[in-house]
């Protein structure tokens, strides 16, 4: 594997051939695109966030050298089709098939954010499927009111939706060694959902509850959580460790909401500990 490109015109290059490298599964009638990178297994499944892509995992991928990972797009986002629901659920039974449609032996899901939630719901109704969880920045329960940023920022978004929207500034806010070519691109693929569908899908985020379903949940599990998240604060990562028997709490000091962009080094680093 390529290490991490170190300079802007290489990273521009880098980010914009992301989307030649995905592939397509027909998972139930979906077609869900997905970049593969070759390595040993256990394979890591590395699941993104609400309006991000395969590409938000692009940072950490030359840090996980030797592994090999399998880096879906939800429907709905970047390169798959949206099907009919939006909710933590179905997300979940598309990761689900798309593990049985590669034949992947017990990856290690590694969820961001929404894809945390994914991750838990997954486990909790396909146990048979996955050997290990790593939850980083996510939430049992969202929750968030009408005046939070994140949805009055949401709200009023309107078609087309412009890559250089303020809105980014904030939903995408990071630390300054965050590649400006990464972010670019990020916003392109999340400017390319029509703004109902950001609508639809926060709105299933908000009502998930997930206190419940961990309880299902049995396999090793690892949280990992920016220090500064100014989404999902410590409040919500000390009630998903307290949730998850045998779980452990990682820090990530200096980041917010995006550790794997903002110090891929670091995260890798801790997910290679969960083992195989």
């Amino acid at each position: 594997m390529r290490p991490p490109p170190s300079d802007f015109r290489e990273q521009e290059v880098e980010q914009a051939a992301w989307a030649s490298r995905k592939q397509t599964a027909d998972v139930g009638g979906l077609d869900l695109a997905y970049v593969e990178i070759a390595g040993s297994d256990p394979p890591l499944l590395l699941v993104h966030g609400f309006t991000d892509t395969s590409r938000s995992f692009s940072l950490l991928a030359p840090h996980l050298a030797g592994r090999r990972l399998v880096m879906p797009d939800l429907r709905g986002h970047g390169g798959s089709q949206a099907g009919e629901g939006c909710g933590v659920a179905d997300f979940a039974d598309d990761m689900a098939g798309l593990i049985r449609r590669l034949r992947l032996d017990r990856p290690i899901v590694v969820g961001h954010s929404l894809g945390g939630m994914v991750a838990m719901q997954l486990a909790s109704r396909h146990p048979e499927l996955i050997g290990g969880l790593v939850l980083l920045a996510t939430s049992l329960r969202p929750g968030m009111t009408p005046d939070h940023p994140l949805v009055a920022g949401i709200a009023a978004l309107r078609d087309p939706i412009s890559p250089t929207d303020p809105f980014y500034d904030w939903w995408h806010q990071c630390g300054p060694g965050v590649p400006r070519a990464f972010l670019a691109e990020l916003a392109k693929d999340a400017s390319a959902m029509p703004a109902a569908r950001w609508r639809a899908v926060l709105e299933e985020i908000r009502r998930t509850d997930l206190a419940a379903t961990v309880r299902a949940v049995r396999v090793r599990a690892l949280i990992m959580a920016g220090a500064s998240d100014p989404l999902f604060d410590q409040a919500h990562q000390q009630a998903l460790a307290a949730a998850l028997t045998g779980s452990r709490l990682v820090w990530a000091r200096d980041c917010g909401h995006n550790p794997h962009w903002e110090d891929p080094a670091f995260v890798a680093a801790i997910i290679e500990t969960l083992g195989g």
